[in-house]
């Protein structure tokens, strides 16, 4: 067998996104813009959940840890695009590339599990009003909490591990803004067939088990729902899952458009415009989403402000 030119890869050069030169001032100053919302956007979630007491709620601890997920998920590929869309030379080191995907790995998965729990936590809310405070209690919510992050961390790691025994070849050229676990096997001259089993069954584990544990969740939230004999009843219940429900149209609606529709035309095209809508606008779109369509939000966004306004009066 013919052995293909491999040496000791320092660097990976990202071709970044399929913009012509002349644009890309015009798209970092829109990057930036987006980048800038979704930091300060997810950053108000977190403060007022934390300076607010009528916030302090299963629903609001998952949602606090939510928005940091979507802040570093955010974090770990925008600030590298912005910097390589104004550099000669788009590179990042093969360090760098391996953290990159792992902290991709993790804050993308950990939303997932996130995702899921706010959904348990709407169910027993609705199924279980009475019995709400026993169920969702903050030994429960420690726990679904700290069982996500340690099911992502090792996820992450695993994958981690894999690609960082792989060999690479002279090509070092990524055709996409970050470095994807895709992407670098599809570099690799060794045999990835571990590496991509491990993805087809991690991924069943990871993304489809909680998709399905979302679905089964609303399904029997539903089937609570249909039973309330009022329409007020009825919009009540739907309007405290609205957000989540939205959210998780987002971040799984992505998903399902670029695995499972895919593309052979503009395969490349289409992956790079989906990794663009889950990296950089549903993290942005998310703080809106539940500060907009959450009475809770917009009640301690006023009690907050007047409170740090009464406060600096009385300085004064």
């Amino acid at each position: 067998m013919t052995k293909r030119n491999q040496t000791v890869v320092s660097e990976f050069l990202l071709l970044g996104l399929p913009i012509q030169p002349e644009h890309w001032n015009l798209f970092s100053a829109l990057f930036l813009a987006m980048y800038v919302t979704t930091v300060l956007g997810n950053l108000l979630i977190i403060i007022l959940i934390r300076l607010d007491s009528h916030l302090h709620t299963p629903m609001y601890l998952f949602l606090r840890n939510l928005s940091f997920s979507d802040l570093c998920f955010s974090s770990v590929t925008m600030p590298k695009l912005l910097q390589n869309m104004q550099s000669q030379v788009p590179s990042i080191p093969y360090a760098g590339c391996l953290a990159q995907m792992y902290f991709y790995l993790f804050f993308g998965v950990l939303e997932s599990f996130l995702l899921v729990a706010m959904a348990y936590d709407r169910y027993v809310a609705i199924c279980f009003p009475l019995h709400y405070t026993t169920i969702m209690s903050p030994k429960l919510c420690l726990s679904l909490l700290a069982l996500s992050w340690v099911l992502t961390t090792a996820h992450a790691m695993l994958h981690t591990l894999l690609m960082a025994r792989l060999s690479f070849c002279a090509d070092s050229v990524i055709p996409h803004f970050f470095c994807g676990t895709s992407t670098l096997l599809k570099l690799s001259c060794s045999n990835t067939r571990v590496n991509r089993l491990v993805i087809l069954f991690m991924g069943g584990l990871i993304l489809v088990v909680p998709f399905l544990l979302i679905i089964l969740s609303y399904a029997r939230i539903v089937s609570s729902i249909l039973k309330v004999p009022s329409a007020k009843g009825i919009c009540k219940a739907f309007s405290t899952c609205g957000s989540h429900l939205t959210v998780v149209s987002l971040f799984y609606g992505t998903i399902i458009g670029l695995y499972l529709c895919p593309s052979a035309n503009n395969s490349a095209v289409k992956e790079t415009v989906m990794a663009l809508m889950y990296t950089v606008v549903t993290p942005m779109l998310n703080p809106f989403i539940y500060s907009l369509r959450n009475r809770d939000m917009k009640g301690a966004l006023g009690r907050v402000f007047c409170k740090k306004k009464i406060s600096f009066s009385l300085k004064w």
